[in-house]
């Protein structure tokens, strides 16, 4: 079963005609009402001499102790909450929907059993074979004040034992891990301006982005400038110096009175508000190194032997220590991101997307460090100094793309076993998304150089499936002491020599 809180609105009596009439798309059938704060016979509507219903008595009902707050009431008084169960799922009686409404308001404290006199006045409307409509007024009967904190999973709560009581369809708990999604206003106006997405979640990639590749609040600042994002910035009263907030923005994305719409980063996810990015920073990251041009092209095949690491480390945490692994969790949206960031490619940005809710802590705690989380963000990192200067768009990228597939999939056993749904689902996707991407790159053909343009329909024989590619050796670390030789102009790239069994391949000295 599942409970949507819509957006708090002032209109009573024009969400109740709405409940009552015909819908949007005709599908509301035998609207009635189930359970309210009096007895349904009470508050059902009367119907007027022409057939029509007269709502007149039952809004004046409802907003009554709102009316007698006079200037203390609320701006936005109305409160609306949907509850469906699943397609499969078996139709509930009324009395079963009226249980369903009265522990909603009860579990989220608007109107407490037994004290149906002192709460909020409320009824539930149910004109569909599958759901019902709960509707209320912030005001208390009694006169003290409605608190409306964390309703959102108090109804989640009431759904989870809705479920177990009646034998429904289960879904997932609540893990507060999900990021702020755009609302309906913001993607109804992303649609009208022909946009792909809404301005909020561009602003979430780009900020995520730069968060994974600055190490400090300067370079922060400065990826966000290169990306054309404008930046708003918050000093202390106190220490006029001090950085104690930031709000970003899209160039175009505008109000109606031509001012720019703001995002602040806690508003985008909760691990991108500023005191959880300072957290980050103050763990402190070790410099760029500066790197030879045969370093550079080994730069994939590092980050690709990093990725396999830790999704062989992540495995084996979750099943010994699964706190252990979320650092690494952690780090590794990270690598995940800044790839699909240096590619330019939009399956991986999506399957950025959907992984940074598998990759997040509850509450948007910020993991301590360690060093398989390390490995993987200076990874990162890296990638983004140098990705971009292989120009190496096929066989190297698609062997990291591989790993973080598989890592991906490590990730998603974890959270298993932790038991969050949500999370191993969103790292299914991802999962699935890499896949995909390793399927549409097809790797170099024995005798193009790195760096030449390879089209894979002219010579099919060449294609090595993702399967090959990912049980190949990975190349000698970046900064060890062993060289490469360049190839002769004209002739193919010799592919690295297995590393000494007394080594570990891809590590950093």
């Amino acid at each position: 079963m599942i409970g949507k809180i819509c957006p708090r609105g002032d209109d009573v009596a024009g969400l109740i005609r709405y409940l009552y009439g015909p819908g949007r798309c005709e599908e509301h059938t035998d609207p009635h009402i189930v359970a309210g704060y009096l007895d349904p016979d009470c508050l059902e509507p009367g119907l007027r001499p022409d057939g029509r219903r007269d709502f007149r008595r039952l809004v004046s009902r409802l907003r009554l102790p709102h009316d007698r707050q006079g200037s203390l009431a609320c701006a936005k008084p109305v409160w609306h909450c949907s509850m469906r169960a699943a397609p499969e799922d078996r139709m509930l009686s009324d009395a079963e929907w009226a249980q369903i409404a009265r522990d909603v308001m009860a579990r989220t404290g608007l109107s407490p059993h037994g004290q149906d006199d002192q709460g909020v006045r409320w009824i539930a409307v149910r004109h569909g074979p599958d759901h019902i409509h709960l509707v209320a007024t912030l005001a208390r009967q009694d006169g003290a004040r409605v608190s409306t904190w964390n309703t959102r999973y108090r109804v989640r709560d009431a759904c989870l034992a809705a479920e177990q009581r009646y034998g429904l369809r289960s879904t997932a708990p609540a893990d507060r891990t999900a990021s702020r999604g755009p609302t309906r206003a913001e993607a109804g106006k992303a649609e009208r301006r022909g946009l792909g997405e809404p301005p909020r979640v561009t602003l979430r990639r780009h900020v995520a982005t730069a968060a994974a590749t600055a190490a400090s609040a300067e370079e922060f600042f400065a990826r966000l400038g290169q990306a054309e994002v404008q930046v708003r910035v918050r000093y202390s009263t106190k220490n006029p110096g001090q950085v104690t907030g930031y709000s970003v923005a899209l160039p175009g994305d505008i109000t109606r009175d031509g001012t720019a719409v703001w995002y602040g980063g806690g508003k985008l996810a909760a691990d991108l508000s500023w005191p959880r990015l300072a957290q980050r920073w103050a763990a402190g990251q070790q410099p760029v190194p500066h790197l030879t041009a045969g370093e550079r092209q080994q730069l994939w095949e590092y980050a690709a032997s990093v990725a396999g690491h830790a999704a062989a480390q992540i495995r084996a945490w979750s099943l010994t220590s699964p706190e252990a692994a979320a650092d690494a969790a952690w780090a590794a949206g990270d690598a995940l991101r800044v790839t699909a960031a240096a590619l330019g490619s939009r399956i991986l940005q999506q399957a950025a997307d959907g992984f940074d809710r598998a990759a997040r802590e509850q509450y948007g705690r910020i993991p301590p460090p360690t060093p398989v989380g390390n490995r993987l963000r200076r990874a990162a990192r890296l990638i983004s100094a140098y990705g971009y200067l292989t120009h190496d768009k096929s066989f190297a990228p698609l062997t990291l793309i591989i790993q973080l597939a598989v890592l991906a999939e490590a990730i998603a056993q974890l959270r298993q076993t932790q038991q969050r749904a949500h999370q191993a689902q969103a790292a299914l996707r991802a999962a699935t998304g890499l896949r995909q991407a390793s399927r549409t790159t097809q790797p170099a053909p024995p005798g193009t150089a790195t760096g030449q343009q390879h089209h894979p329909q002219a010579d099919p024989d060449t294609a090595q499936t993702a399967a090959q590619i990912a049980a190949n050796s990975f190349p000698f670390g970046l900064g060890s002491q062993q060289k490469t030789r360049s190839p002769a102009p004209g002739q193919a790239a010799r592919p690295a020599s297995r590393p000494s069994p007394r080594r570990r391949p891809g590590r950093i000295p």
